[in-house]
C-alpha cells in the first residue's frame, strides 16, 4: 500500500476546472514531482492534497486512512512548507525552530536546530526576526521548519525558488537524505533539473488528454 494515494482529486472554482480526477500514489522513500506550466494546478493539487484548501471531490488517504489534516497523527506524520508560509514576526530565526522541534518532541532538539541552522547557511541569522531577512533567506527559514521535525511525508510546493546555484545543489542532496531516511517527498517544482535528479515519479499538469481536454499525466521515473 502506497502510503499517500490520490484518488480523482478535483477542484472547481465556479466554472473554472482547475484539476479534474487527479490519481497520485507515492511510497516511503519515494519523491514524486508536479511539474507543469504557471497556472497548471500544481499549488492548488498540494493545498487540496493538505488540507489547505478544500477539494470539489475525490479522496485522499494517507496510510489507508482519510487523510485529516486536523487530525494529530497527520500532524505528526506530515511536514507542508508551502510557498505562502508566514511567520511568527516577534520570534526570532532560532526561537522558530527551537518551537518546531519542541512542539514535535525532537529527541536531542537544540543539536538538531543547531545542524539545520548550519545545513542551510542560517546560523549567523539565529537572532534576527523574520521581516528582516532577506527573501531568500526567510525561503531558507521556510524549508528549515519542514526539516527540523520528525515526519514520513514532506510536502514543498517550489523549494528551490530564490535559492542560488549552491541553494539548490544542497537541496538535491538534502532531499536524497530524507528519501534514504524512508521519507516520502511531494512537491511542485519548475525547476527541470532538480525533477531529473530526484523524481522516482513525475506527473504532468495541463496537458491535454485524448480528448484535448487539460488534465495530468503521471509517468515512473528512475531516480538519478
Amino acid at each position: 500500500m502506497a502510503l499517500l494515494e490520490v484518488r480523482g482529486l478535483t477542484r472547481r472554482y465556479g466554472e473554472m476546472t482547475v484539476l479534474d480526477g487527479l490519481d497520485l500514489d507515492l511510497e516511503a522513500g519515494q519523491l514524486l514531482a508536479l511539474v507543469g506550466r504557471n497556472g497548471s494546478g500544481k499549488s492548488t493539487a498540494l493545498r487540496c492534497i493538505v488540507g489547505t484548501d478544500q477539494r470539489t471531490s475525490g479522496e485522499v488517504t494517507l496510510d489507508g486512512r482519510p487523510y485529516d489534516e486536523r487530525a494529530s497523527w497527520v500532524r505528526a506524520a506530515v511536514a507542508v512548507v508551502m510557498d505562502d508560509l508566514d511567520f511568527f514576526p516577534d520570534l526570532s530565526v532560532i526561537e522558530h525552530l527551537d518551537l518546531m522541534a519542541a512542539a514535535h518532541g525532537v529527541a536531542d532538539a537544540e543539536k538538531t536546530v543547531d545542524d539545520v541552522l548550519d545545513d542551510l547557511d542560517l546560523a549567523d541569522q539565529g537572532d534576527q526576526l523574520p521581516h528582516s531577512l532577506s527573501s531568500g533567506q526567510r525561503r531558507r527559514l521556510g524549508l528549515a521548519t519542514g526539516l527540523v521535525r520528525p515526519k514520513r511525508l514532506l510536502v514543498l510546493d517550489e523549494p528551490e525558488a530564490r535559492l542560488d546555484a549552491e541553494g539548490r545543489a544542497w537541496l538535491v542532496d538534502r532531499l536524497r537524505r530524507e528519501k534514504e531516511a524512508g521519507v516520502a517527498v511531494l512537491l511542485a517544482s519548475h525547476h527541470p533539473q532538480l525533477v531529473d535528479a530526484l523524481a522516482d515519479h513525475v506527473v504532468r499538469l495541463g496537458e491535454p488528454d485524448e480528448h484535448g481536454e487539460p488534465g495530468s499525466s503521471a509517468q515512473p521515473r528512475g531516480s538519478a
